[in-house]
């Protein structure tokens, strides 16, 4: 088991950055891949960025090029430049056991991030 807490989130104008950071309670190696999710007020929670174990990244349409996911074993990381208030969301972070179902593993609790004038 692994426990997992996000912080980093905020308040923060369009155009401007925040970095997510989810910490996790031990290594990661185990997991496969690890990710970032969101969900926004009346919607279904999305995928935004998945990272494996050996580096290979993944990012929704509406990111790409401005999201950036990353890991040192020990958290995962959500660099979001470019911010528009439709990023507007609780985001969560994910990690998973190799072959196991989008969506299964284990969850933080999220943090929330708000992006407005």
């Amino acid at each position: 088991q692994v426990q997992l807490v996000e912080s980093g989130g905020g308040l923060v104008q369009p155009g401007g950055s925040l970095r997510l950071s989810c910490a996790a309670s031990g290594t990661l190696f185990s997991f496969n891949p690890m990710g970032w999710y969101r969900q926004a007020p009346g919607k279904e929670r999305e995928l935004v960025a998945t990272i494996t174990t050996g580096g290979t990244t993944n990012y929704a349409d509406s990111v790409k090029g401005r999201f950036t996911i990353s890991t040192d074993y020990a958290n995962v990381y959500l660099q979001m430049n470019s911010l528009k208030p439709e990023d507007t969301a609780v985001y969560y972070c994910n990690v998973r056991y190799p072959s196991s179902q989008a969506g299964s593993g284990y969850w933080g609790q999220g943090t929330q991030v708000t992006v407005s004038s």
